[in-house]
């Protein structure tokens, strides 16, 4: 019984993490295109950065929705909803014939981006049994990241299809064409998997609800873990809203606020989305830029892999620890070695350090932390409002980019090392926040978590 759950349980958490593997793809696919992109539509910096953070807009609307869609339509139709947008996403962005009809499409794609990013680890954390709910957490930040890798190394394949031409007027359509099979492949795997327990108890459905947790933990296992989930939903039957007024949910959701917020601010997003063209500043050629790009990514999949290994045995606060130093060692080395142009082929090994620091650390933890930290009455309202926050983060992080780099002024005076000081800062504030104001919950029942905060 135990081996038939355990198969049952991976199953459904590998199911629905395939909408974080849409979220590393959507965020990535464009990191290979925006060159030649950009000199397609004749795009200014500005346009740039739009064609990219257009999709950050539609990742903020669906945050905004998502609370509304899980707790009234479930978390297994939200996900279905976040499939039926990726699909439309992938064919949109393939076929525009204008520049304002692919920012619609990046819209809407962003959109079932911003609505899984919220729905899928709160679905997974409702699922997973409390002393394994880390390492399962932690798979939809591995799918993310596979998600990356597997569009960066599709990506460089499209861009040997053809001659420089053919990439400029083709290559990018078939880039953002090709998220088309993961795209189908969400929405079918969603009609195998059940609806959250969670969710079902609090809509009343006891029976359904009563026969998942019989499905993933056993016989032994239901009867206590349904009376304190009942007993956690009858102590806070006020609206949610109400609820974030009490003092203690409101340090969770300042907590959470604070990891969505410094995740974006370490600068991963703008090395994510903009690699290609930062290693052609350096002066790699195209295909030497996209291929360097995907060795980021390998990285990536390596220590997010170590991360899950390591979640559940040494907690979340090591491992936070440990990101936040390798990265601020890597970006300010990065930006030393900008600034006095010493031998550049060094850059390469110590962005590699900061993919490693952030994989195995503030990558999968924050969204680990985020499944996690709020009480039953307030986590669907409480993540949304965090992942809200975490998405415009990401769009200003992702929009002013660009500028950071080409501004004249300030290249005047840092060498284009800027960006680089200015994250390394940010990634030792992120140290002093999760030494001060970050709980470990190692372990810990997503009904223990009212006592944690009290």
């Amino acid at each position: 019984m135990k081996s038939t759950n355990t198969t049952q349980i991976l199953f459904i958490t590998l199911s629905a993490a395939l909408g974080g593997l849409l979220f590393g793809y959507d965020t990535a696919v464009i990191s290979g295109a925006i060159g030649d992109l950009t000199r397609y539509f004749n795009l200014t910096p500005m346009e740039t950065g739009w064609a990219i953070s257009s999709a950050l807009l539609g990742c903020l609307l669906g945050a905004l929705i998502s609370d509304f869609c899980s707790s009234t339509w479930g978390r297994k139709k939200a996900m279905l909803l976040a499939a039926l947008l990726f699909i439309i996403n992938s064919i949109g962005t393939a076929i525009p014939d204008t520049f304002t009809e692919f920012i619609i499409y990046r819209i809407i794609g962003g959109i079932g981006v911003g609505l899984a990013s919220m729905v899928v680890p709160m679905y997974i954390a409702e699922i997973a049994p409390a002393q394994r709910r880390g390492a399962l957490v932690g798979n939809y930040q591995l799918a993310i990241v596979i998600g990356i890798v597997l569009v960066y190394f599709v990506n460089y394949g499209i861009a040997l299809q053809g001659d420089t031409h053919w990439n400029l007027t083709q290559g990018w359509r078939w880039m953002f064409g090709s998220e088309l099979i993961p795209s189908l492949l969400f929405f079918i795997f969603i009609f195998f998997i059940p609806e959250s327990p969670r969710w079902l108890f609090m809509q009343g459905k006891t029976l359904r609800a009563v026969t998942v947790l019989q499905a993933i933990n056993g016989n032994q296992d239901v009867q206590k873990e349904r009376e304190d989930i009942e007993q956690s939903l009858q102590s806070e039957r006020q609206q949610a809203w109400k609820s974030l007024r009490k003092p203690e949910y409101k340090r969770a959701l300042g907590v959470g606020i604070g990891l969505s917020l410094l995740q974006q601010l370490t600068g991963i997003n703008a090395i994510l989305y903009y690699a290609p063209e930062i290693f052609k500043r350096l002066g790699s050629a195209t295909n030497a830029s996209l291929l360097e790009t995907s060795t980021l990514g390998v990285i990536n999949l390596i220590f997010t892999l170590l991360a899950i290994r390591w979640v559940d045995r040494k907690g979340r606060k090591p491992l936070l620890y440990l990101g936040s130093i390798g990265m601020t060692l890597a970006l300010l080395s990065v930006g030393l070695f900008i600034y006095f142009e010493w031998e550049k082929t060094f850059v390469l090994p110590f962005l590699l350090l900061f993919m490693a620091s952030f994989s195995i650390s503030w990558g999968p933890i924050v969204w680990v932390l985020l499944a996690e930290i709020f009480p039953n009455s307030i986590r669907s309202l409480a993540l949304a409002i965090s992942v809200f926050i975490q998405w415009i983060a990401n769009f200003l992080v992702t929009q002013f980019f660009p500028l950071m780099v080409e501004n004249d002024w300030i290249d005047s005076y840092f060498n284009g090392a800027f960006p680089f000081y200015f994250f390394a800062l940010l990634c030792l504030l992120s140290f002093i926040f999760v030494w001060k104001k970050v709980p470990e919950t190692k372990h810990l029942t997503l009904e223990e978590m009212n006592a944690l905060w009290k």
